[in-house]
């Protein structure tokens, strides 16, 4: 007889634990283990890492999905390795090769003055081998037929691209970019602006938004830990947007609040805020130009 599958019964708990996930499996993948460890009823990533890349993949449980849009949008920091000399169908060290020739001799001013080329606002050509979609068919299926598209070149901002290290074929950056900015791209272009052809052999993300990566939070880690202990680690449903102003619903209103009902509020700005009562998290809303609190997403907690 087969085993039968266990059953885990799920909790209604919220927060958000920082991900270190490693190589070889998808952020999918990552977050079903992390949502299975807290026996979360909902969770959520904030932005994919390629099986063959590592590093901070914010993980949002419960109520915290409703704010995991303003982290996708957010900008994201990595550090990467370029081999030179070749590059590969996929931008990686995954594909087969494609396109040969030895770099020149490199200098660390030849880098720099490459490097300065790439910084600020650009546009970018997404890869076949994306999630990014064609007639309802993701362009890597395509990509694995053999059959390649035009794709339309987007704007990315490189806010900070910094040259940690090189050699004679490699080159090891520190990049801060938007959203949507492929790093394998930005490899195979800054290979060619050297002369030559590249792709990545290490992609490592150390920062999503405000969240830095936290080296010891594994899947290893969480899986030594007691349920107890795992959920002392969860940062509140709200930290994807705790750089938000906060205020403090008006007295008697907390429960129409959370019923998604506007109120009167004395406050200076037109803006976005979080709203709380007392040390409890109501959830986002705006403030009207008539001083009307309007609440946006709201937590059930």
């Amino acid at each position: 007889m087969k085993a039968r599958p266990i059953k885990v019964s799920r909790r209604h708990i919220s927060g958000v634990f920082l991900l270190n996930k490693p190589l070889g499996i998808s952020s999918n993948a990552a977050l079903q283990k992390v949502r299975w460890l807290y026996r979360a009823h909902k969770a959520g990533h904030t932005g994919a890492l390629d099986p063959l890349a590592s590093g901070l993949l914010p993980i949002c449980l419960g109520e915290a999905t409703k704010f995991s849009h303003y982290l996708l949008e957010s900008t994201k920091r990595y550090q990467t390795t370029i081999l030179l000399g070749h590059s590969t169908t996929t931008g990686d060290v995954e594909g087969e090769i494609l396109l040969k020739k030895a770099p020149t001799e490199l200098t660390e001013d030849m880098i720099l003055n490459v490097l300065a080329q790439f910084h600020g606002q650009l546009l970018q050509v997404p890869p076949m081998y994306s999630a990014l979609k064609k007639e309802g068919r993701p362009l890597y299926e395509l990509a694995r037929k053999g059959i390649e598209i035009e794709r339309e070149a987007r704007p990315i901002h490189i806010e900070k691209i910094e040259l940690l290290s090189f050699s004679e074929n490699s080159l090891t950056l520190d990049v801060t970019c938007s959203k949507g900015t492929y790093i394998r791209v930005l490899g195979e272009d800054i290979a060619k602006a050297l002369g030559t052809y590249g792709h990545l052999t290490y992609l490592h993300r150390i920062q999503t938004g405000h969240f830095e990566l936290i080296p010891s939070y594994t899947i290893e880690y969480l899986e030594s830990l007691t349920e107890e202990q795992r959920d002392a680690l969860l940062l509140p449903a709200y930290a994807p947007v705790n750089y938000f102003p906060k205020v403090q619903v008006p007295v008697g209103r907390a429960e129409y609040f959370s019923r998604g009902m506007e109120s009167n509020i004395e406050h200076g700005a037109e803006e976005q805020v979080l709203v709380f009562d007392g040390e409890k998290c109501l959830g986002l809303a705006e403030i009207t130009d008539r001083k009307r609190l309007v609440p946006k997403r709201v937590l059930n907690l």
